[in-house]
């Protein structure tokens, strides 16, 4: 990223408040645009930034990405994009559907077009495993943004701008996750946990890990990958447990749209899932015009191994999972 100007949507949230304090750290880069619609949170984002170094690099950008004028205005002389921005919760999905549908895949479409309009040379889109297999409205939003960008490899030609994703799980202690609101619930002496059901799980990854994944991938993608990283399950009792092992739980049952285990690879994907020690990609098969397949299996698919056939990796059938002592190590 040496040089370059980067712009990441949502750049006001969790993700990309720490995605601009690595970037920054080794101040190399030519400029930071924060684009989001709030100006609070980049207001509160600029005090809590100003004394760091390179903060003279950043600009915050007031805008929408239902608004494809202001987007692709921000993006004049843009090398790389990190596309954060995206509504999230999952039950507020099932009652505002069309809301969900103009920020998560009319928003993605306009990123699209403007990135394309205005040369970007990379674009990076966060998923989520809720976009696996969907049975809830965001989660089908998150599908289809995934496709158009996969598929926006093939409107590139000449323009030679690349396209791909990183797909993980909830990342904790982010807002609105589930970890904040328990410890909340433990400090305010709550008389119990709300469990949603005493079998679901989830998957762990840590903000710091998602960035370094993201920042990691952002130099070895070639267009159309889905970058997925191994990550540790837990369960949502577990966690209960490791915050407070004397409060009660109590089984309220499942959120509308709601998944009691979550997935990242599905069996469907797994003909072209290969496996890497620390991570799986799950390549392209769609065929790209102006994209050179033979590099997919000589660069990026190096290294790898082809997963079994009906091959799935969701948050219960994972070996590696989080103990109650473990995630009281994590939690503190």
């Amino acid at each position: 990223m040496k040089n370059k100007t980067i712009l990441i949507t949502g750049g006001t949230g969790s993700f990309g408040q720490r995605f601009s304090e690595k970037i920054l750290q080794n101040n190399q880069i030519k400029k930071l645009i924060i684009f989001s619609r709030d100006e609070m949170k980049q207001y509160e984002m600029k005090k809590k930034f100003s004394k760091l170094k390179g903060f003279e690099k950043i600009r915050f950008f007031i805008g929408d990405v239902r608004d494809y004028d202001r987007i692709k205005l921000a993006l004049n002389n843009v090398d790389i994009v990190v596309h954060a921005a995206a509504l999230k919760i999952v039950d507020t999905a099932e009652y505002n559907p069309i809301e969900f549908i103009k920020t998560n895949i009319y928003g993605a479409e306009n990123i699209i077009k403007a990135c394309l309009e205005t040369k970007v040379k990379k674009v990076i889109a966060l998923s989520t495993d809720k976009a696996v297999n969907p049975i809830n409205l965001y989660g089908a939003t998150k599908l289809a943004a995934d496709k158009l960008f996969i598929a926006a490899n093939n409107l590139s030609g000449k323009l030679k701008t690349i396209f791909s994703v990183v797909r993980y799980g909830n990342v904790v202690g982010s807002r609105g996750s589930i970890i904040p609101f328990f410890k909340e619930l433990n400090k305010n002496k709550s008389k119990f946990f709300p469990i949603t059901d005493n079998k679901m799980t989830r998957f762990w990854i840590s903000l710091e890990e998602g960035v370094e994944f993201v920042i990691k991938n952002l130099r070895k993608m070639h267009g159309g990958e889905i970058f997925i990283p191994k990550m540790p399950s837990f369960r949502i009792i577990d966690l209960a447990s490791a915050i407070n092992k004397s409060k009660s739980k109590k089984i309220i049952g499942i959120r509308p749209g709601e998944k009691i285990h979550e997935i990242l690879c599905s069996m469907d994907e797994s003909h072209s899932t290969y496996e890497f020690r620390d991570h799986y990609i799950i390549y392209p098969t769609i065929t790209f015009q102006n994209l050179n397949q033979k590099y997919y299996k000589k660069k990026i698919l190096k290294g790898g191994k082809l997963v079994t056939k009906n091959f799935e990796y969701t948050s219960f059938n994972n070996k590696n999972y989080l103990t109650i002592k473990e995630i009281e190590k994590k939690t503190k």
